[in-house]
């Protein structure tokens, strides 16, 4: 039998890294495509693609300035097009094979979540077995990513859905508003579910 497939997703700084720590100490298999992404900006083929388009100042010393691709591609939507263009086929490879190895692990795991911060926006919900959304009070979001110090912030909420919407369109919404234990709880009881739904 398949290991369910769970898409995770939430709003800026709603907690879904949090969330993705706590479902591997729940057993689950866990991918966060930011990881993804960062592990082919440090190959030297995007390296090399995103210097080609926007010159060195994208890669200072051969390393890749996330911060100055972000100038680049946040400001405007013909140069996001292209850096999605580049990076999600290749994101969606390293998915597809995450899957297969969790499908294949003995014992199996409860889940196999993959992180994915545009998930309903890029319209990948359809991939998934079972979707969850981690969402958190407009205030305590506002402060964890002031903290954070994210560069094109209004942009980029922008792009996203509202957490309402989220929510609605997930088959779990979670509320990460107490403690880590808190969430990690919540989280065990939607990993409980699926174990149920699935004998």
């Amino acid at each position: 039998m398949a290991v369910p497939f769970v898409g995770l997703t939430g709003g800026m700084a709603s907690g879904k890294s949090t969330a993705l720590a706590a479902l591997a100490r729940l057993g689950a298999h866990t991918l966060s495509t930011d990881a993804v992404v960062h592990g082919l900006y440090e190959g030297d083929e995007v390296r090399d693609l995103v210097v080609a388009r926007w010159g060195p100042g994208v890669a200072p010393g051969g390393t890749v300035d996330r911060a100055e691709i972000a100038k680049h591609a946040f400001g405007d939507p013909e140069e996001r097009r292209w850096l999605e263009s580049e990076l999600w086929p290749r994101v969606a490879a390293a998915v597809i094979a995450f899957r297969q190895a969790a499908d294949a692990a003995d014992p199996a795991p409860p889940a196999a979540v993959v992180e994915t911060p545009l998930l309903f926006e890029a319209g990948m919900e359809a991939g998934y077995d079972v979707t969850i959304a981690v969402v958190a009070p407009d205030a305590l979001r506002s402060e964890r990513a002031g903290e954070r110090g994210h560069h094109g912030i209004d942009e980029r909420n922008a792009r996203q859905l509202s957490q309402d919407d989220k929510a609605a369109r997930a088959t779990y919404a979670i509320v990460n508003d107490g403690t880590v234990e808190q969430l990690q709880q919540r989280l065990a009881d939607v990993l409980d579910d699926l174990a149920r739904t699935r004998t």
